[in-house]
Order: C-alpha cells, then structure tokens, then sequence
C-alpha cells in the first residue's frame, strides 16, 4: 500500500512531525506486521526519526546542521542559493524505515517520524509512505 502526504513547511529549515499521519496510513493498510517506509521527495529535504520531548531536540539538529553546513559558501549557490539545503538533505537522507509490529508502528516512547525542511518554506511538500507486508 502507498499514499502521499502532503504538508506545508513554515520555516526556510524546519523539522515538521508526521507520525500521526504515518501511523494513520499504517493502520488504514490492514497491515499487522511489516515494513513503513517514509520517503521525502524533494533534493532538500529529509526523512528522521527523533525525540519528541520537547522542540530542544528538534531545535539543536537545526543549529548543529547550520554550523556544520553554512548557508551562501557552495558552489551551487551560484545556480539557485540553496547548496546548504542539497547537503543537509543528503546527510540526513531522504527516508527511513520503521517495523511495523502487531499493526502498530514500531517507535520507541521518545521516537517520532519528523520531515526535514531545509529550503523551506514550501507551499507543498510530499511524503510517500510505503506499507509492506512481511
């Protein structure tokens, strides 16, 4: 089974939480046990799973990626200003990969299923989730 999210991002680098859209997919399937794939289309943004206490978390992978990836130094820049952005997603990765066990997704307490922004904001952005069986 495979649907598609679809979201509007706020922030030029955000993390934006889908698990309770994933895991309205994962149970409409009929699935019990198997495989979710999140996948984010898009050259940058990202798939990741992460704590979801509080927006710290969420916050502190931004600063770090910012400091680790300055923005306006790329090559690419030159071609459209968002080199930053190609490089975060590619770090990150554009998907992840939950269990599915027992018709429940397969997170731990503090786990959440975050979409990556890192060229934002966006007036759409898709998400394809894949459910499989296994």
């Amino acid at each position: 089974m495979r649907q598609i999210i679809q979201i509007n991002t706020h922030a030029h680098n955000d993390l934006v939480d889908i698990t309770p859209e994933v895991r309205s997919i994962a149970a409409s399937s009929g699935i019990r046990n198997g495989l979710v794939n999140v996948y984010a289309q898009g050259a940058t943004a990202a798939i990741m799973v992460q704590e979801n206490w509080d927006r710290s978390v969420q916050n502190d992978v931004i600063t770090l990626l910012r400091r680790l990836i300055p923005a306006g130094v790329w090559e690419h820049d030159r071609q459209d200003n968002n080199g930053d952005a190609h490089l975060k997603a590619g770090l990150v990765g554009p998907q992840e990969t939950i269990p599915l066990i027992d018709g429940e997704l397969g997170l731990s307490t503090w786990q959440n299923i975050f979409f990556c922004e890192f060229d934002g904001p966006r007036s759409q952005r898709n998400i394809v989730v894949t459910v499989l069986e296994g």
